[in-house]
């Protein structure tokens, strides 16, 4: 057991091997993972524009004989569904990646406002490329990376000739990264969460015992999400015409409101770093540690002046766990203008999505089987993912949510190696395996954990 990582005290449903790391091995070619992830990562796909590659995803599953579907809320925005085994009595596993890349919005006219000139040439943003023996480009990282080594995981189940008794679902979703509506920017367009895995898991076919957020986890495992909330704080002060306005002693004491922003954001970053302390939750399943940040701040209009402004609109984003909810947060926001004496601010939570987290008795068995993976694949059990990574949003939350025990776990996360990609496709395979078990085995293949394992609580094949 890995220092610090919990005795969940249950095994995989089913055993695996030596002998089955070794036949699954031999199938996956490291020239093939390393050539799908280079391709996925290299069609564009900010989120809102995914289709172009939910459409390779679902033609490259159509060819491997996957049975592909899309499930979408709009036809431009499609979740793609997969499915490997059923041919028995088991669990059904699903892994789920999503399809979208981090980047700019792509639009000069808002990201002008963002980003500096030499961060928008990154080509890292929508390239990808082997180089010196490592993989480079976000897309590559988050999240096509993990996409293709579930994909290639699958494959290699089937040539090497296993047929699962469960189902592994294999799902690619739009959206996870972003955006959300807000103010102007409404519609299906600027729609991220809401529908990929969401849409996915409520009208998408699927019926999962367990399910894998497939992201870097440099190779750990957390069953611990955080969530988090935007706070719109609106500032109210009063417009002068320039020529009337009598210049006050202190920017306090100025009627535009804009003025206000440097006392605001102070008593924000006092309160911010407060609430980290305060809103650490360690757990079995990972250590969640919520940060907060100023998003950005709104005012005036720069074409109309000559009046200052009634009206500055600040956003705050705050983490949350997956013990936290959201009224806690905003009471404690209004505490803190009220005692910065900043006159009238309207608080308001305009985005918030909560944290969740498994059951740890429940998701024993799917921990126990990405432990025997980890010990067949790299030699070693598996370990609890840094903190940053129980620290974010990734969509094993959705799956948290609606009581499916999930974990996110998958490979190096900055610079993977080609190496990478085979280990975590291995692993991938055998966690299948050990949770969705052989269609011959069935019912008749289900071991108890003391008989199969008797002096190991994960049921680790050693």
């Amino acid at each position: 057991m890995a220092d610090g990582f919990p005795t969940l005290g249950a095994s995989a449903p089913y055993k695996v091997t030596d002998a089955d790391r070794a036949a699954i091995a031999a199938a996956i070619d490291e020239t093939e993972i390393v050539e799908l992830a280079l391709t996925l990562g290299n069609i564009p796909a900010p989120s809102g524009k995914e289709l172009e590659v939910a459409t390779y995803v679902h033609d490259w599953m159509a060819r491997e004989g996957f049975s592909p579907r899309k499930v979408g809320a709009t036809p431009e925005r499609p979740n793609i569904i997969g499915t490997y085994g059923g041919k028995g009595v088991g669990k059904n596993l699903l892994f789920t990646a999503h399809l979208d890349t981090e980047a700019p919005t792509w639009n000069p006219d808002l990201d002008a406002y963002k980003y500096a000139p030499e961060t928008l040439a990154n080509p890292e943003w929508e390239k990808c490329w082997l180089e010196d023996g490592k993989l480079y480009g976000y897309p590559i990282a988050n999240d096509r990376g993990p996409m293709s080594c579930f994909l290639i995981a699958a494959k290699a189940l089937k040539k090497a000739g296993y047929d699962l008794a469960g189902k592994m679902y294999l799902t690619a979703c739009p959206g996870e990264i972003g955006p959300e509506p807000i103010e102007e920017h409404r519609g299906v367009a600027y729609m991220g969460k809401d529908i990929g895995a969401h849409y996915l898991f409520h009208h998408g076919g699927v019926a999962p015992d367990y399910a894998i957020a497939a992201e870097g986890c440099d190779f750990g495992l957390t069953w611990v999400g955080c969530g988090y909330a935007v706070f719109r704080f609106q500032v109210w002060g009063e417009g002068v015409f320039t020529p009337l306005l009598e210049h006050p002693a202190t920017a306090a004491q100025h009627p535009n409101p804009i003025y206000k922003l440097g006392k605001l954001t102070e008593a924000i970053h006092a309160w911010s770093g407060e609430y980290e302390k305060k809103s650490r939750y360690d757990s079995p399943g990972g250590v969640a540690q919520p940060k907060s940040q100023i998003a950005s701040v709104r005012g005036g209009i720069p074409f109309a002046f000559g009046a200052g402004t009634e009206l500055v609109n600040l956003y705050l984003e705050v983490g949350l766990t997956p013990k936290q909810r959201v009224a806690e947060v905003q009471h404690s926001l209004e505490a803190m203008v009220r005692e910065a004496g900043l006159g009238r601010i309207d608080i308001e939570p305009v985005v918030v999505r909560h944290g969740f987290e498994a059951d740890a008795a429940e998701v024993a068995p799917l921990v126990g089987a990405v432990d025997a993976a980890t010990q067949l694949g790299l030699g070693h059990p598996v370990a609890l993912a840094n903190p940053v990574y129980s620290s974010m949003w990734r969509d094993h939350n959705v799956f948290n949510m609606h009581r499916i025990p999930a974990i996110t776990t998958g490979f190096r996360r900055w610079r993977p190696t080609p190496n990478d990609l085979v280990d975590s496709a291995l692993i991938y395979a055998l966690t299948a395996l050990a949770i969705c078990g052989r269609a011959e085995e069935g019912e008749a293949g289900r071991r108890p954990a003391s008989a199969v394992y008797p002096d190991n609580p994960f049921g680790n094949a050693e």
